[in-house]
């Protein structure tokens, strides 16, 4: 599933030097404002150690971990609503993502310079939080005509949908952003159709300094305080250690590195699995001499979606589902001992995948 994370934040915030060391892909990262005007892509892997565990027990040929994409998304500034600082293209590349890492600075480094000339998370992030919410004003106004010209046949679905409209432009003039509006069922479905900048799902990502990585400082509790109304996850991570790790050639070195650092994994481990999370994901497995490989689904998929995430015709023509929970596979330690165990079960059409499933899936095309 090609899902993306969109890395955004004001310029010289460490977005593009988190971005390198998740996706090692070298994108500018330079001291001025809007070192990247064209957004990067990167492809990253999900790590996962019960992947690991599978390599171990299996012995296959070859393994292949999940993915996400991540973009770098130039530095957005006041007034990028309005066109400010190439902002229009900024936000249209926002728009295309399907959840959002929101970085903020939260080290003092005279050396590297503010666009704003001083560093205040708390700020930074209400500017971005502004621009965004302008631009979903812009959007629902422009829909909020279309949609008073179709009440005027008094149909009655056509009234319901300009209800929803001004409800959702009440809420985001009131400062706040789209995905706080509490909405009803019958309206979901044309808040999600437009498409609003501020309903996607948000991770913030406090970058501090080294000395500050594992507890915070002022300005991560300042920060915290700040959206602890949002019920988003907050995590620290210094870019500039993940960038030395990311130097690092061997895994010998960077886990000599981290221990020096006190650090049990980099943060960009947990960044990845965070962003992973964000996106409601989850990952199934298949596991034979072959391949042991990791598939990424959406959670609360039933057992024919996630079968044609593999193949179109595995859904077309799915017939069932046979099961292992991963523990029992890695407690028993083969498919084999699985099924003489009787631990393993055959599902139907009916059934939720489940994060970590071990699944071979029986079709007729």
């Amino acid at each position: 599933m090609a899902l993306q994370c969109g890395i955004v934040g004001l310029p010289n915030v460490g977005k593009s030097t988190l971005f390198n060391a998740l996706t090692s892909a070298k994108a500018l990262a330079a001291n001025y404002p809007f070192a990247t005007k064209d957004p990067n892509v990167g492809v990253i892997t999900v790590p996962d150690p019960r992947l690991n565990k599978l390599e171990e027990l299996v012995n296959p040929q070859r393994v292949v971990p999940t993915t996400i994409e991540i973009v770098d998304i130039a530095g957005l500034i006041k007034g990028a609503s309005q066109g400010e600082g190439l902002g229009n293209q900024f936000l249209a590349n926002i728009r295309e993502v399907d959840a959002i890492i929101h970085v903020v600075r939260c080290f003092v480094d005279d050396n590297v310079v503010h666009v704003d000339g001083s560093v205040d998370p708390v700020r930074d992030k209400e500017i971005i939080d502004t621009e965004l919410i302008l631009k979903d004003l812009d959007t629902v106004e422009k829909r909020l005509e279309k949609l008073k010209k179709q009440a005027k046949s008094a149909d009655k679905e056509a009234l319901r949908n300009v209800e929803t409209a001004q409800k959702i432009k009440a809420h985001l003039e009131s400062g706040a952003p789209a995905r706080s509006a509490q909405l009803e069922e019958d309206e979901i479905a044309l808040y999600k159709d437009m498409l609003l900048l501020t309903a996607k799902p948000i991770l913030y990502v406090c970058n501090v300094d080294e000395d500050s990585v594992h507890e915070g400082n002022e300005l991560t509790e300042a920060f915290k305080s700040a959206v602890a109304d949002e019920n988003a996850e907050v995590i620290y991570i210094s870019a500039g250690i993940e960038a030395d790790i990311a130097e690092l050639e061997t895994m010998e070195e960077r886990l000599e590195f981290l221990q020096d650092m006190g650090l049990e994994e980099p943060g960009v481990n947990r960044l990845i699995r965070a962003a992973y999370s964000l996106l409601n994901l989850i990952t199934y497995f298949t596991a034979g001499e072959k391949e042991v490989r990791a598939w990424t689904i959406r959670r609360g998929f039933k057992a024919p979606q996630a079968a044609g995430v593999i193949h179109s015709d595995f859904e077309k023509g799915f017939i069932r589902a046979e099961t292992i929970r991963y523990n029992d596979f890695v407690s028993l330690g083969s498919e084999q001992a699985v099924k003489e165990a009787g631990k393993m079960s055959v599902e139907g059409k009916e059934y939720v995948v489940q994060d970590g499933d071990v699944m071979h899936f029986r079709f007729n095309v």
